[in-house]
């Protein structure tokens, strides 16, 4: 009877952790149980990085149903492959910014936890505005050297061009999480995907197929239907933080350059942006290989494939995130 009584309170405080987790908070995890600590931090990390997955699949799913769909289904993994950049920048700078704000959390200095938040934001959009522009210009390009037929790329030109141009709202997106993240509110970061990613399973198939007065856009319609979602998701990251209720205060003064700042966040996030890229850059080389090798139809099976096998990878990252925080 014993025996069972601990199993019941052991279930009962797991359950309970489990709820406290999702539900969020900020929290101070430089006191009480690291065990509690570990999984507060770990279960809102692993649901986050899994929600981020669930785009590519929502996308390829709705525009697997198109008349050209293996061009459409080629067109948003190459994309895809080649967000992995965007990604591997957004993940480093979002490890730089939870490292530094969870040490001025840790020293009690909000003040300064939220100006280091705010430096890494004007860091990331310099450098997604670069970005942006490239691949909007070069959609094109891009698509032919990833491998894709010359139609196939004309046919994806206007996804890729809205996917790359709105790439900033990618880093956003992951940078805000990285911040909520260091101010010990993990769940704020998961909400804020599970937000993205609701908007975007119902406007995908409106804007792909058309519904009442909206026409349909077919494979441009997932671009749009994305690139919204994501958009409101920052939307919602940026209420919580203006909002004055959390745990960060933020200013507008915070966000004037403050390049001894800057380049002490550059310094925590290069190793981090560089290991992803290095990993990113494989991806891309297989992408490129298959579509020259295997044509249209290959390349699409292989993206399919792919991100339905990240969708259980990314989960992982999320407790490099949570290593990374302690």
């Amino acid at each position: 009877m014993a025996q069972i009584a601990n199993t019941q309170n052991g279930l009962s405080r797991f359950f309970g952790l489990l709820k406290q987790a999702i539900r969020g908070g900020n929290i101070y995890f430089t006191t009480g149980s690291i065990r509690r600590a570990v999984l507060l931090l770990a279960i809102p990390m692993m649901l986050e990085m899994a929600m981020e997955s669930v785009f590519a699949l929502v996308d390829l799913y709705f525009v697997g149903h198109l008349e050209n769909s293996s061009f459409a289904l080629q067109t948003v993994g190459l994309t895809e492959s080649v967000l992995t950049i965007i990604y591997s920048i957004a993940i480093g700078m979002s490890m730089a910014a939870t490292a530094v704000v969870a040490r001025r959390v840790g020293e009690k200095n909000i003040e300064a936890a939220s100006k280091a938040g705010m430096q890494a934001i004007v860091i990331a959009v310099g450098i997604t505005l670069i970005i942006a522009v490239s691949g909007f210009v070069f959609a094109t390009d891009i698509l032919v050297a990833m491998g894709s037929s010359r139609e196939s790329a004309l046919f994806g030109i206007r996804f890729v061009r809205i996917m790359m141009g709105g790439s900033f709202v990618i880093m956003l997106l992951f940078l805000f999480n990285g911040i909520f993240r260091g101010a010990g509110n993990a769940a704020m970061a998961m909400k804020s995907l599970w937000i993205a990613n609701i908007i975007n399973i119902i406007l995908c198939p409106v804007f792909i197929n058309g519904f009442g007065p909206i026409p349909a856009f077919g494979l441009t319609g997932a671009a749009i239907a994305t690139t919204l979602g994501r958009g409101l998701g920052v939307l919602y990251q940026l209420y919580i933080l203006f909002n004055g209720r959390g745990m960060l205060k933020v200013a507008i003064a915070y966000f004037i350059p403050d390049f001894k700042q800057i380049k002490a966040l550059l310094k925590v996030a290069a190793p981090g942006i560089l290991q992803f890229v290095i990993a990113s850059c494989s991806w891309i080389f297989l992408a490129r290989l298959v579509a020259k090798t295997g044509g249209d139809e290959g390349s699409a099976g292989y993206q399919s494939a792919l991100r339905i096998m990240i969708f259980f990878m990314l989960p992982a990252w999320g407790l490099v995130m949570l290593l990374l925080h302690w």
